[in-house]
């Protein structure tokens, strides 16, 4: 599997069978220190309409498309705030199976999942989850979230930092102690390219490729 974290909540995934697919494109100057996606992928999902979240037409089909089996897409309806929707609306959390591996990706979660939910996407290799809080989980409930799923390897994703993101989201930083404090182990790559998964539980934490210099 190869993991590119363009940025915010934006990934590339190649699977050991050839599928690429990208996960909630952004759109041009939506979100602040980074640059156009410009991603390629066979597919693409977006969690939810918003322009940071959405920007299908930005992403290009790769120079050498994939002809294998489709994978086994699962969409599991949930919302993007912790009143039914009725701030922010509906989320999305897309898990992708092709081949042996499967990676879920949470959108723009900001509700507690059901007993059925997480049993959908419980032992997954790949978990992306928000981090940042305000208009999603925070870190520590995203700590708490990451537990009961219990993925191979987790990424946070829409955070903030001196030099990206949003000025009402935080950082990682909460979550990368409350994760540290299990002793899951640290790798930290803009583009990371696993021949295979870790045996037990490992933190991903990943630069955006397209910062702005």
């Amino acid at each position: 599997m190869e993991i590119t974290y363009i940025g915010h909540a934006c990934f590339v995934i190649r699977f050991d069978t050839g599928l690429t697919v990208c996960f909630d494109p952004y759109s041009h100057g939506s979100v602040p220190g980074l640059s156009d996606a410009n991603a390629s992928a066979d597919e693409v999902f977006c969690s939810h309409s918003h322009k940071d979240h959405s920007d299908f037409e930005s992403v290009g089909k790769p120079f050498e498309p994939y002809t294998g089996p489709a994978p086994e897409v699962t969409v599991i309806k949930t919302f993007h705030d912790d009143v039914q929707g009725a701030k922010r609306g509906r989320n999305n959390i897309t898990k992708v199976k092709s081949g042996d591996e499967t990676v879920v990706h949470m959108g723009d979660i900001g509700c507690d999942l059901t007993d059925e939910q997480i049993e959908q996407i419980r032992g997954c290799d790949l978990l992306m989850i928000p981090v940042g809080g305000f208009y999603t989980i925070d870190c520590k409930k995203a700590h708490d979230m990451t537990n009961l799923i219990d993925p191979k390897v987790v990424i946070p994703m829409h955070y903030s930092s001196k030099r990206f993101g949003y000025d009402q989201i935080s950082g990682r930083e909460e979550f990368v102690e409350l994760i540290g404090n299990d002793e899951d182990r640290e790798i930290i790559s803009r583009r990371f390219v696993a021949e295979e998964l870790p045996k037990v539980r490992a933190l991903l934490l990943m630069e955006p490729l397209k910062i702005l210099r």
